[in-house]
């Protein structure tokens, strides 16, 4: 037998926080292997295992799992008349990607503005989108872009917007924490200056005290859009497959919702049980905004159980939140002028602490495994604060409870975190959304956010995504952003916080599959693990940046499926 090269990524496995919960697996060699031919086997490139024995030639699929293996000498005796032959010609062969924190492709039905790249295209969009209305109706936009995008770095506010569609109500949604407002569409909700301010929310004002049409997190409630008609259940179900058909093509195996509504589930669990899912989705549903005990009580009564499902599907836990988003994280310090109001604002606290502790521990006295949103480095201190209640009550450091996003830590953070068994969901918002942290929080505080460097460093367990639609969905713009701290425009912020490219690989697959408690079943190509795998037109680890921000994938495989070829 040919020597084999030792795994490129074992050193990594300490700084990532997985080696202590025993994640380096065993091998077998294609002689241990099962005698019935193989379905398919790839042969004569790189398959980097992310486990024992490290980088091989070849490997081979049977029964959805991998079944050896070695050289492509070994591998190819395991083919039969009807296996399947993928010639690698030298290309590279890696455990299938993952999002940690995918809500969805696209923003919604409305105006696009994903093309928009300034105020003036954001104002022709819905000018041309006018045209086929009626006077006088109702115009929202999709949610699918950012102002990061846009050549001023700024939101298009009330004036911006008032010329666009005269006469008819306007709301740009700008993600999920933002709405817009023109002038009509303000008179339509009879917002004006002597609006109260509502409580975890902000209404934004121009520096002469004008309202700029701006409303953040609670603030949303002062407007009620008109509900989307039901789709048709058939065609709900065609959409989703059409989706994860776009996620396969960039070589994404596994997804994770992250707090969704029951019915949601239900959609995919229909769409497992007719044999279209073509990817795995571990789903955390979201708890009722605000919670408490018995708005609790009655969402759980119509909720699928905690851990229901298979390697398909399952119930991953129940999403909370305690802060905004980019506009409103929660701090310590106040924001930069003119957002920080003299000083005053520090960003927004969604939810009292007093509720948010108590559902915290009623969700733990049930079983749940709770994941809770925190932008800021002070909704850090509160969701820390719930968490250690709970861990009062009874003990959850085997249960690796989740700070989604995590984007400001701060050094006395990582100590708590690692006593409670935290891990940390990292997305790559900076990538997108840069000139505006940096007018929001200043340069230094900006630079800081997500670093996955430091969490590392502290032995926190990560797990990498994107928040789709928030930020684009294609894993490749992810790993390239954790591994140069890259941004789409505004330069390399922080480049002390990048991660190697093996370390940012076994955190979209090793780390993934720690954080959903598969990693006994998934995020390897060790033998007896699912055959969710990969295949690159460039190598990974090796190729010139900024390859992986446009890497190419040539072939997608989930469960020993093919789904994807290029």
């Amino acid at each position: 037998m040919a020597k084999i090269r030792p795994s490129r990524a074992e050193a990594t496995l300490a700084a990532l926080g997985l080696a202590a919960f025993g994640l380096v697996a065993c091998s077998e060699t294609p002689s241990e292997a099962p005698s019935e031919p193989a379905d398919l086997v790839l042969v004569d490139g790189e398959i980097l295992t992310m486990g024992a024995p490290g980088t091989v030639e070849a490997l081979a699929v049977g029964d959805g799992r991998v079944l050896a293996v070695g050289t492509a000498e070994e591998i190819r005796r395991l083919a039969g008349p009807a296996t399947r032959v993928v010639e690698l010609d030298g290309r590279t062969v890696i455990p299938g990607l993952t999002d940690n924190h995918y809500h969805g492709i696209g923003g919604g039905p409305g105006v696009d503005l994903t093309g928009a790249r300034s105020l003036q295209d954001v104002a022709d969009a819905i000018a041309a989108f006018a045209l086929e209305t009626a006077p006088g109706e109702l115009i929202v936009t999709n949610s699918d872009w950012h102002e990061g995008q846009l050549a001023e770095h700024r939101l298009p506010y009330r004036d911006d917007l008032d010329g666009a569609a005269a006469g008819q109500p306007v709301v740009v949604v700008r993600g999920g924490h933002q709405y817009v407002l023109n002038s009509a569409a303000l008179a339509r909700w009879g917002i004006d200056e002597s609006t109260p301010e509502v409580a975890g929310g902000r209404i934004g004002r121009y520096p002469d005290g004008r309202l700029n049409g701006e409303l953040v997190d609670r603030a949303k409630d002062l407007v009620s859009l008109p509900a989307a008609a039901p789709p048709d259940p058939a065609a709900a179900l065609d959409a989703l497959a059409e989706q994860y058909a776009a996620l396969n093509a960039r070589g994404l195996t596994s997804i994770r919702y992250p707090g969704g509504p029951p019915a949601q589930y239900r959609a995919i669990e229909r769409l497992r049980d007719e044999g279209r899912l073509t990817l795995r989705v571990n789903y955390v549903l979201r708890a009722p905004r605000g919670a408490g005990a018995q708005p609790l009580d009655e969402a759980l009564a119509g909720w699928p159980a905690m851990g229901e499902g298979d390697e398909w599907l399952r119930v991953g836990g129940v999403k909370l939140g305690v802060d905004g988003g980019f506009e409103g994280g929660l701090m310590r310090e106040p924001y930069e002028e003119p957002w920080g109001e003299g000083g005053t604002f520090h960003g927004l606290q969604t939810v009292p602490t007093d509720r948010f502790i108590e559902t915290v521990r009623e969700l733990h006295r049930q079983g749940w495994r709770v994941a809770t949103h925190a932008v800021g480095d002070a909704a850090i201190d509160l969701v820390l604060d719930g968490y250690e209640a709970a861990h009062a009550d009874a003990p959850i450091d085997g249960l690796r409870w989740v700070v989604e996003h995590g984007f400001i830590p701060r050094e006395d953070h990582f100590p708590r975190m690692g006593a409670l068994g935290l891990s940390v969901t990292a997305q790559n918002h900076l990538y997108v959304a840069a000139p505006s942290l940096v007018k929001y929080w200043g340069a230094e505080r900006a630079a800081w956010t997500t670093p996955v460097r430091a969490y590392l460093d502290a032995g926190i367990p990560v797990s990498l995504g994107t928040d789709s639609p928030v930020i684009p969905w294609d894993p490749w713009w992810m790993l390239h952003h954790f591994t140069t701290r890259g941004t789409i425009s505004a330069g390399v912020l922080d480049a002390s916080q990048a991660i190697s490219r093996e370390e940012a690989l076994e955190a979209v697959t090793r780390g993934y599959a720690y954080l959903t408690f598969e990693e006994a079943e998934k995020g390897t190509l060790e033998v007896g693990m699912a055959a969710d795998l990969v295949v690159t037109t460039d190598h990974v680890l090796e190729c010139e940046d900024p390859c992986l921000e446009s890497m190419e994938v040539d072939l997608t495989v989930v469960g020993g499926r093919v789904v994807y070829e290029r």
